[in-house]
């Protein structure tokens, strides 16, 4: 009946996939990733928390800290229900439309981080190779541009291709390999001429992966040769161990999103419980990670946490 409710279909409804092969013990595996979701919701809203609430930290590396954790928020917000639905209830079945809204937030979040990743990196070249105009490069309303950059520019990528998926027709049952809808995966499902989204796609990735990558890159090519330039070790220490957190933040984002997009590309064969874990891996790793290790690298961000705890436990004795 799925099959045939489907067939030449311009409003399908999409299966989404749990863990294949494991389906019966659903409910155990719901364990961890319930840890791991609360790990990432709590550990990101204490770092705006403490952002938003110790004037100390009211500066332009902790003003795009806090843009990289309410994007990670939204990372984990617009999969949790779709995810924790298929282990707790396992109910796998999603319309186009709600496909469609999910995507917009989940690739546009994703766009956010990597926009917010490479003004982190400006943010540490300027720090350590011009730190006499740090002031005056980056203040408070250059920060607000940059801010309305990034969103501008991920409208801009984002609507289109979902806009796209609308005049097409689906025929087949309609299985993705996830258990959130990935608009790479609900494309190969369509039987219709995709080139347009296709194209759509692959100019996304330019404008993104293809031009952040770059700048990363190249910022730390120039911050290592400025540091190279320091005579005293300790100092070439010291100044490196400021870029630490961000390379971290950096790794834990793009490793899992380009082995996800090779999975995709050149994997077509691999287990589905391949797919199921990279998919999941991608989406759960940046937000668990990224305030571990700025809570562990950066020294203000502990000392931000450790007086708003202080706080609310002499309120409490009091």
């Amino acid at each position: 009946m799925q099959i045939l409710s489907n067939l030449t279909s311009k409003f399908p409804t999409f299966l989404l996939a749990g863990i294949p092969g494991l389906e019966s013990a659903h409910v155990w595996i719901s364990i961890p990733f319930c840890c791991l979701y609360t790990t990432a919701l709590s550990g990101n809203s204490m770092i705006l928390f403490v952002i938003i609430t110790q004037k100390s930290l009211h500066e332009p590396m902790y003003y795009f800290l806090s843009m990289l954790s309410a994007a990670d928020l939204g990372l984990t917000v617009s999969t949790m229900s779709t995810t924790l639905s298929i282990l707790w209830f396992d109910a796998i079945e999603i319309n186009l439309d709600t496909c469609i809204i999910q995507m917009f937030f989940l690739h546009g979040f994703t766009f956010i981080e990597s926009g917010v990743l490479v003004a982190m990196a400006f943010d540490r070249y300027v720090a350590i190779c011009d730190p006499l105009r740090y002031t005056t490069l980056l203040t408070n309303s250059r920060i607000i541009q940059m801010g309305l950059l990034m969103t501008i520019r991920t409208l801009v990528l984002v609507v289109p291709p979902l806009l796209l998926l609308k005049p097409l027709y689906f025929c087949r049952t309609n299985v993705l390999s996830h258990s959130y809808c990935y608009h790479p995966d609900v494309i190969k499902l369509a039987c219709s001429d995709t080139w347009a989204n296709s194209i759509c796609g692959l100019i996304d990735l330019i404008l993104t992966t293809g031009i952040d990558t770059p700048c990363i890159i190249l910022s730390y090519i120039l911050i290592i040769h400025s540091v190279l330039s320091i005579a005293s070790p300790e100092e070439r220490h010291k100044v490196f161990n400021t870029c630490i957190s961000h390379i971290g933040a950096v790794a834990v984002f793009y490793i899992p999103m380009m082995s996800l997009s090779l999975v995709h590309r050149y994997g077509p064969s691999a287990p589905k419980i391949v797919h199921s874990m990279m998919a999941n891996i991608y989406l759960l790793l940046p937000p668990v990670l990224n305030p571990i290790i700025y809570s562990v690298k950066t020294k203000q961000i502990r000392k931000a946490i450790y007086s708003v705890f202080s706080l609310q436990n002499k309120q409490m004795i009091a």
